[in-house]
């Protein structure tokens, strides 16, 4: 195994699971099979996504910090900034400009190959302070518009820098001390001030004019977003506006400190609101977009009006003025944009070798310093795990770009190494390139087809998304099958008006399914269902429903009964073992009473939120106890976000046949375990001639293949039985490239074969987790639901042990309520345990 691995209490068991030649006494074979799978579990990142920016430790979930919150690179004009005398920046393509509104023309200010933006004028527009990301890092710049000279004042996570009304210092976002507070430094630089200290997030600082008082966006750990208004000179505040999960909610004042406008979700999409300081109960709406986004305010110099972004169909963003005496939008377009050099085109092909015409991609195009060039329209995205700027392509597409160097790059799903090329980019001039996506071997050719179910469609981002968006990122990640989650966002049911039951689409075929949360007891996802489950929502820590007494059983129980499957989904997180006293609390509530009575279809095997390897390490116990839980995958991709990872990047393969794809079909292969989940390799494996999801006979010693086609590097590959390594394959893949293995098995009296396949923490793409990890569903010995009697009674004490933990924790969570259901449901699990742990 590789040096991943966690360090284990018996020296001598991951001696002999590295070399797999070790001759183990009688007792020790049995505590090494006990033991083996949380010796399996890598002992890597919390989850297949890890934060690429410095942590901030006051906000939960940090991809939603830096989905909401950081920079986005967008095609046009975002986060405007208006000086005194009406002058006007904005940020696009990762560059700042300033905008001659009248004439539509907009000139570049910065050509960094970082990217820029959230620029704020100093009073006296001498300087310009702005946040340049490198992709690890954010800093606070400072630019003298005189000469263009550039000083950085602050690195690490800083964000929404304003100048003071005196212009000597700069009011800005940082964590600096752990969280996300407001910080005061001198403009020539020196030692910041902290103004803040409240746990989680404070942003976006707007001062008054007298420069004692501002208004700040806080967003604490729980309980809600809030508009504070703070006195600086004695610490005291008062709450004005008040949310949940206010994605895109950035507060601007105007010119006079008397008004506030800032965006609020509404009930058919964003709207924005005007507030009087001294009458902070009276808002007044002042746009309201049926499905739009509108973002970032900020008033007119004379205070009159209020412009605004908000991307179009075609995921451009356009600029709006809206009068603040009411009245409808009007456009201010920029039809020019001028960076001040000559310019270029870049045509870009992708194919393979034996596609007759051009093939969906996903692409990368960044010149000579770093800085990324996108295309005139669509979505354009950030890996945070690799820290590339991406986008797709149907096939064919056309940038215009400064004449330069560039390197090119694109992949197109787990099967196409990356290819890339330089090329020159000349003045006036077409530059054509092609680049040849083969496939290390194909899934589609061979009757598998690729899935993504969990993932959500909109998700409070910035740009307001349909159906059809999904085709083209689907397609150039070759993901066939979709399943995009309605779920709440706090107490908003994003796209439910879009729900319906049927499959859309063919080539991605696409079909609603709903993730139902009760925190509480472990959030479930529902595929192919007829209709939505209600509530979507209950349990500890809800204000309605908060002490129902309801199952998770329940919304399992309806999937099924309209057709679907139910799925754990990102169950486990964190990489403690999940077995040990500590790691205990780390398994759903009612994952292990739902297995129990049979409820749970799927399990999440790989998610963006947990760990694939903890998460192995509890699927092993359910197996090996005989409970028939096949694995699935899903990325929890936020598709209306920039920073994301791609829709696929954790996914199962299920094994349909060549017949014509159709959902029958599909659920049917998808449920029976026709399968293997990964994040980047594809694994096939044969046991006596079968597959995942088949049974081989028992007693028998049966010939294998194993078949590992990667484009990322794998160290370690193996075929399991029962939890344990009968198998490993000699060497690596440290490059792009297909093994194929065969050996012989010699099988117990019952359980399972399966294979395994885990890479080094380092990952490129293709791939967007922190590593490589693929599993096959199990191939049944003697019988579906079969088991080993010494592995069962290891795995149903260990099940023993989190299921009495779950049940005190039920007891803790519900306390003073009355819950017969739940203790009746609990118990009844109980007693299946107990009955398994006396069964020889």
């Amino acid at each position: 195994m590789s040096a991943a691995l966690p360090t284990h209490p018996d020296a001598t068991m991951l001696r002999c699971l590295r070399l797999d030649s070790c001759a183990l006494t009688r007792g020790a074979a049995l505590a090494f099979a006990a033991a083996l799978a949380t010796a399996l579990t890598p002992a890597l990142g919390a989850a297949q996504w890890t934060n690429r920016y410095p942590r901030n430790t006051g906000y939960g979930h940090h991809v939603y910090l830096e989905g909401y919150e950081l920079p986005s690179w967008t095609i046009g004009p975002t986060g405007a900034a208006v000086a005194a005398d009406g002058a006007m920046l904005v940020a696009a393509r990762g560059w700042l400009w300033q905008v001659d509104v009248a004439g539509g023309v907009a000139m570049r200010l910065t050509a960094a190959g970082d990217h820029d933006a959230r620029p704020a004028w100093s009073p006296d527009r001498r300087h310009v302070a702005f946040v340049r990301d490198d992709s690890r890092t954010l800093a606070l710049m400072v630019r003298a518009l005189a000469d263009g000279t550039e000083r950085e004042l602050d690195r690490g996570m800083v964000l929404d820098p304003v100048f003071t009304p005196d212009g000597r210092a700069i009011v800005y976002a940082a964590a600096r001390a752990g969280d996300l507070d407001l910080w005061r430094i001198p403009v020539t630089g020196g030692t910041p001030e902290r103004l803040t200290t409240a746990a989680g997030a404070q942003l976006r600082p707007q001062l008054l004019p007298d420069g004692q008082r501002v208004v700040y966006m806080s967003k604490p750990r729980s309980g809600g977003d809030q508009l504070r208004l703070r006195d600086l000179r004695d610490g005291t505040e008062r709450v004005l506006v008040s949310g949940q999960i206010l994605s895109q909610t950035r507060p601007a004042l105007s010119p006079d400190g008397a008004l506030l406008v800032y965006g609020l979700p509404g009930p058919t999409g964003w709207e924005l609101w005007l507030l009087a300081l001294d009458r902070p109960g009276a808002p007044t709406l002042l746009v309201r977009r049926d499905g739009g986004r509108p973002i970032d305010p900020v008033f007119t110099a004379d205070g009159r009006a209020v412009r605004y972004s908000e991307a179009d169909a075609r995921q451009v963003m356009r600029l709006y003025e809206v009068p603040v005496a009411g009245g409808a939008p009007r456009p201010l377009p920029v039809t020019s944009w001028r960076t001040g050099g000559p310019m270029g085109l870049l045509r870009i092909t992708s194919g393979c070798t034996t596609c007759p015409t051009p093939v969906p991609a996903r692409l990368e195009v960044r010149d000579s310093s770093g800085h990324a060039a996108g295309p005139e329209a669509g979505l354009v995205r950030f890996d945070g795990q690799n820290g590339r700027t991406y986008f797709y392509t149907s096939g064919v597409v056309t940038l215009t770009v400064p004449a330069g160097t560039y390197r090119v790059a694109g992949v197109r799903g787990f099967a196409t190494p990356e290819q890339q090329r330089w090329v020159r980019v000349r003045a006036g001039d077409t530059t054509r390139v092609a680049l040849t996506l083969d496939e290390l071997w194909s899934p589609s050719a061979n009757g598998w087809a690729a899935a993504d179910h969990h993932f959500h469609l909109n998700y409070g981002g910035a740009y307001p998304l349909t159906v059809a968006d999904l085709t083209t990122p689907m397609r150039g990640e070759a993901v066939d099958v979709g399943t995009p989650m309605l779920a709440n966002l706090a107490n908003r049911f994003e796209d439910q008006p879009l729900f319906r039951p049927s499959v859309m689409g063919r080539a991605p075929m696409l079909r609603w399914s709903q993730e139902v949360r009760s925190h509480f007891l472990g959030h479930v996802g529902l595929i192919g269902a007829e209709a939505l489950f209600w509530p979507w929502v209950w349990g500890p820590g809800y204000d309605v429903y908060g002490r129902d007494d309801r199952l998770n059983a329940d919304a399992l129980g309806f999937a099924r009964t309209q057709g679907g499957a139910g799925i754990y989904v990102h169950p486990v997180q964190g990489t403690v073992p999940p077995f040990s006293e500590r790691g205990l609390a780390s398994i759903p509530v009612s994952l292990v009473a739902d297995a129990a009575h049979g409820m749970v279809d799927l399990l999440e095997l790989v998610c963006l939120w947990s760990n694939a390897g903890t998460t192995t390490d509890v699927w092993y116990r359910l197996l090996n106890a005989g409970f028939v839980v096949n694995p699935s995958g899903g990325t929890d991709h936020m598709a209306d976000l920039h920073r994301s990872m791609a829709v696929g990047s954790t996914r199962v393969y299920v094994q349909t046949g060549s017949a014509p794809l159709t959902w029958p079909r599909y659920l049917a292969a998808l449920t029976a375990g026709r399968s293997f989940v990964s994040t980047g390799p594809l694994v096939t494996l044969t046991v006596g001639g079968r597959s995942p999801g088949d049974v081989v006979a028992a007693g028998d010693t049966v010939p294998f293949t194993l078949r590992v086609a990667s484009a990322v590097p794998v160290d370690t590959m193996a075929i399991m039985i029962n939890g344990q390594v009968a198998w490993r394959a000699p060497g690596t893949i440290d490059s792009a490239g297909v093994r194929r293995y065969t050996g012989r098995l010699a099988l117990p009296r019952g359980g399972w074969v399966a294979a395994r396949v885990v890479g080094p923490p380092t990952q490129r793409w293709p791939a967007m987790a922190e590593y490589a990890f693929a599993h096959t569903a199990p191939v049944w010995i003697g019988a579906r639901g079969s088991t080993d009697p010494v592995a069962r009674r290891a795995a149903v004490a260990d099940l023993q042990r989190a299921h009495a933990s779950a049940t005190e924790r039920l007891e803790v969570g519900y306390s003073g309520s009355d819950i017969p259901r739940l203790r009746r449901y609990f118990a009844e699990a109980k007693a299946v345990l107990d009955s398994l742990g006396r069964a020889r």
